[in-house]
């Protein structure tokens, strides 16, 4: 039902935020941008695409508890 929601409330251009978690995003501002191989500037419009910005705090507690990453022992490619 949650996931259902924060689904729901992002396709229709709403940000969901989590407090001490952080923040689901669904739009991304207008932008300029450069074409490579013209060297030129272009204009990006603006667009929806899902992200997540961590809170300040989550991130703090996070790094303080992890010690080490885990080894990639037995993970096949």
């Amino acid at each position: 039902a949650f996931f259902k929601e924060v689904k729901i409330s992002l396709s229709e251009g709403e940000n969901v935020y989590i407090r001490g978690f952080g923040v689901l995003l669904s739009k991304k501002e207008q932008e300029i941008g450069r074409h490579i191989k013209r060297n030129v500037a272009i204009e990006i419009p603006e667009h929806f695409i899902p992200a997540f910005k961590p809170a300040k705090i989550f991130v703090e507690q996070v790094k303080s508890n992890v010690t080490s990453l885990p080894s990639d022992e037995g993970i096949e490619d």
